[in-house]
């Protein structure tokens, strides 16, 4: 009989620790679907923090591109006419020996030719960095070449609506209109 309750004892302790170890199986089960839930949240967390840090990362690259940028083209435009420049300067020296050379002689026709040799250089110049003087007298008037200062009774019918004289020349820089003709138009 002994052994009966020792036996009986026995299945039932086995039963209580089989039934401990489910329970505790159950326990770690949940827990650990517990941590599997967890795990994606703090999966997107890293996720999202890692997106925010690379955003700022090119946010600060793009504003030091863009601060860059800006400094580059201010001093572009603080020496963009730097070669221009340097190009015309000859032509000062040219007009100052000119002038000195008017101081030395009494010959007119000696100065009369040096000032057109500058005349000349510099009108070459000019056409080298494409500027271009527009043709004005004779020509039909039109609005985006020149400027009417005012109108003036044809001296003839082919001279109506053209220009009879042109006050002030006008240039083109390629093309575009850097300062207008300021002409007198016939009607």
């Amino acid at each position: 009989m002994e052994n009966n309750k020792d036996m009986e004892q026995e299945a039932q302790e086995k039963v209580q620790k089989e039934e401990t170890e489910e329970t505790c199986t159950e326990k770690e089960n949940t827990q650990e679907e517990n941590a599997e839930v967890a795990d994606p949240v703090a999966e997107l967390e890293a996720k999202c923090q890692k997106m925010h840090e690379d955003y700022m990362r090119l946010y600060a690259d793009f504003d030091n591109y863009r601060k860059r940028a800006m400094k580059e083209k201010a001093d572009l435009i603080k020496t963009a006419a730097e070669g221009v420049l340097v190009d015309v300067l000859p032509l000062v020296d040219d007009f100052e020996r000119a002038i000195s050379s008017m101081e030395k002689t009494e010959s007119v026709d000696g100065v009369k030719e040096g000032v057109s040799l500058i005349y000349n250089k510099l009108i070459s110049f000019l056409d080298s960095k494409g500027v271009k003087a527009i043709d004005a007298v004779g020509q039909p008037f039109n609005t985006e070449f020149h400027e009417a200062i005012t109108k003036f009774p044809a001296p003839s019918e082919d001279m109506k609506g053209k220009v009879i004289d042109c006050t002030q020349k006008g240039y083109t820089l390629y093309d575009k209109v850097i300062r207008y003709a300021k002409v007198v138009y016939g009607e």
